[in-house]
């Protein structure tokens, strides 16, 4: 594709943009209703969905035989659990969140007000001259805390600045793209890919393309939690792709620099055709593939299927290191998968 340039800056500009609006699972309004406007921008008529994720029509032609592109844009975060005696807090995890990764994380907590207060994320009695036990002491929520950013020293403290159970909790992203093309950040799953899917988007409006099926993009908010893609299936659907995070790591053979073909996963083997077609694809367009068996993982198009759809399914996404941690993947593996995801929705050789 000799004009993929031009889309892969504008993928890493949104995906910036996106990294940039905190969406904990539970709590992806805000980054919701930006990319409503985003789609909007575009030429689409996008619309939220009762759960509050975003459903796209792309067009097409057989509406009949039609493909649902699934990500999401709700991330790991934490949730205000208890407010302690000494003023900090004990948070429960949103999602996967290790409380071994978010240790001395800068973090924010939301108020039901929308008013917002720093703080960090820290070991109890986390100074090392005055613990003895630091270096022995598991990581947990329980043995953790955030310690606000406000004179604060008890339980009443905190609460007159109008933080309550249940107040929402954001980790800094510190996200960074090197000259040498890698790209850091917490919660590139699944930002990455939902900047793809813009990406793949302007494309379609700007090359005036019509596509061989009726294509729609759902960008699901419940996936951290599995549900996310349990609903809002379009009347005609009979394949579903999620556009989601590749995983690196031993046993597995792809890399941040290619486009991950999920073959199995925890809940089990994807379809046998369909990913038997990815597969042609990479190789026929010449596109940077590895397929693998993810021992840990499950998808939107998983949650898809056990809510009753009878479709067929496959996952697919840029190489990401570190998952559920600082994640690292790089401008390669973006190229790779918006070229997969290219090659299978328009037919043609890219």
């Amino acid at each position: 594709m000799n004009n993929y340039a031009g889309y892969e800056e504008f993928i890493l500009d949104r995906l910036q943009k996106l990294l940039a609006i905190d969406s904990p699972t539970g709590y992806a309004c805000e980054a919701a209703a930006w990319l409503k406007e985003e789609y909007r921008a575009l030429g689409y008529e996008p619309q939220m969905t009762q759960k509050g994720g975003v459903l796209v029509d792309l067009g097409g032609l057989d509406a009949e035989n039609g493909v649902l592109v699934e990500t999401h844009t709700d991330t790991l975060g934490g949730m205000v659990a208890e407010i302690l005696g000494n003023g900090r807090l004990r948070i429960t995890p949103l999602g996967g969140l290790n409380a071994n990764n978010t240790e001395a994380e800068n973090c924010t907590v939301l108020t039901r007000e929308k008013k917002r207060y720093e703080g960090c994320f820290q070991l109890k009695n986390a100074s090392i001259h005055v613990n003895g036990s630091y270096s022995d002491t598991a990581r947990t929520f329980d043995s953790m805390e955030v310690v606000l950013d406000e004179p604060v020293s008890s339980a009443e403290d905190v609460k007159k600045l109008g933080i309550r159970t249940g107040d929402m909790v954001f980790f800094e992203t510190r996200t960074r793209i090197t000259k040498s093309g890698y790209i850091k950040s917490r919660f590139l799953d699944d930002k990455l890919s939902v900047a793809i899917m813009l990406g793949f988007a302007k494309y379609v409006k700007e090359e005036g393309i019509t596509l061989p099926r009726r294509t729609y993009q759902h960008i699901t908010v419940y996936e951290e939690v599995g549900h996310g893609g349990s609903a809002s299936v379009p009347a005609g659907v009979k394949d579903a792709i999620s556009v989601d995070m590749g995983c690196v790591g031993d046993g597995l053979s792809c890399t941040e620099r290619q486009v991950s073909i999920c073959v199995k996963d925890g809940g089990g083997p994807y379809n046998y055709e369909m990913v038997g077609e990815l597969i042609a694809l990479a190789e026929a367009n010449g596109i940077d593939y590895a397929a693998d068996v993810y021992p840990h993982y499950g998808s939107d198009v998983e949650a898809t299927l056990r809510a009753g759809a009878d479709i067929r399914h496959a996952l697919i996404g840029a190489g990401v290191y570190a998952s559920h941690g600082y994640e690292r993947s790089h401008r390669d593996g973006v190229r790779n998968t918006f070229l997969l995801l290219t090659a299978y929705l328009t037919g043609k050789e890219v």
